[in-house]
């Protein structure tokens, strides 16, 4: 109630895609079928890494809990937006934006520390295979993974805190379709220097560090397999590290472009086309990315459909 007291909008119209009303019902149908793809395929990666044995290493757990990050990230903006779609006004809740807001960053940095711990694990794997099975323990894995919870949740809190704090008074209108928070500051009429000093330097941080932890790791990896003399050691070496390459590029390319550029350089009408790439393709993509060119993934899928088919 106090949140709601500082700001004089109770609600926001979220204004979606700049197209024109006809074109909405199309969108929905693109749109539910992303979610509906992203949501069978993490589903069944998580499945089938619980399911097979062979698949209970330190990797894969990693990208068992990727899945779940991809599911949770997309469940918070795209069902809203499909509902939106077929509604003559989108509009939420001041409540729900600012809820909408803490959910995208969290699970969003999530992602990024995720695909950071991947790398360190194929760090670890490739560089000091040794050592790899004294540290990658259960233990060590289950902590990391709460860490960088908690590490993504102080994060969030602290951008969706400060930007609850401000108030709404020029209009109510997002130029976006869910509540993201460079829309939210350009509609506030208080001083939001503050909220840009944050998003500017700790945002930065936050999205930058596990970049460069993933570059880092891979100027070790591209090192040692150079020094592989059979080029089959180095094929299968790069390998291993293909997929996790493919989806570190395609999730973070579209978020430096919006967030590490100034505001000037890009719109808002741009930025929201932009940011289907990292929203909902990427999470779409990711199982496809890891089990195309993954024999062990591919197995253990031929397996799982086999048990589905003899249960019928």
């Amino acid at each position: 109630m106090e949140i709601r007291n500082q700001s004089s909008a109770t609600e926001f119209i979220l204004l979606g895609f700049p197209v024109h009303p006809e074109k909405q019902l199309l969108l929905f149908f693109i749109f539910l079928t992303i979610y509906t793809v992203t949501l069978l395929g993490n589903l069944t990666i998580f499945i089938i890494i619980r399911m097979d044995s062979r698949l209970h290493t330190p990797m894969y757990f990693f990208l068992s809990i990727l899945a779940w990050v991809d599911v949770g990230f997309t469940t918070v903006t795209v069902p809203k937006l499909l509902a939106d779609l077929l509604s003559v006004k989108g509009t939420i809740s001041f409540s729900a934006c600012i809820t909408q807001l803490f959910l995208f960053l969290a699970f969003g940095n999530m992602d990024t520390f995720m695909l950071a711990v991947m790398g360190g694990d194929r760090y670890m794997a490739i560089c000091h295979p040794l050592h790899y099975a004294q540290i990658m323990t259960k233990r060590f894995c289950a902590v990391t993974v709460s860490c960088t919870w908690v590490i993504a949740s102080l994060h969030s809190a602290l951008h969706s805190g400060l930007a609850a704090k401000l108030i709404y008074c020029d209009s109510n209108k997002i130029q976006h379709y869910f509540c993201d928070l460079p829309a939210l500051l350009k509609l506030s009429c208080s001083d939001i220097s503050l909220n840009v000093l944050v998003l500017s330097t700790e945002s930065t941080a936050a999205a930058v560090s596990p970049l460069l932890c993933i570059l880092i790791s891979y100027g070790h990896i591209i090192i040692v397999i150079m020094r592989i003399k059979s080029s089959q050691g180095r094929k299968k070496a790069f390998s291993t590290c293909f997929s996790h390459i493919t989806s570190t590029v395609i999730f973070f390319s579209p978020i430096i472009f919006i967030y590490l550029r100034p505001s000037s350089v890009i719109s808002l009408d741009k930025g929201i086309w932009i940011s289907i790439t990292y929203c909902m393709l990427t999470s779409m993509l990711n199982p496809f990315v890891y089990s195309v060119r993954n024999n062990d993934v591919k197995e253990a899928f031929k397996k799982f459909r086999g048990t589905l088919t003899g249960s019928q």
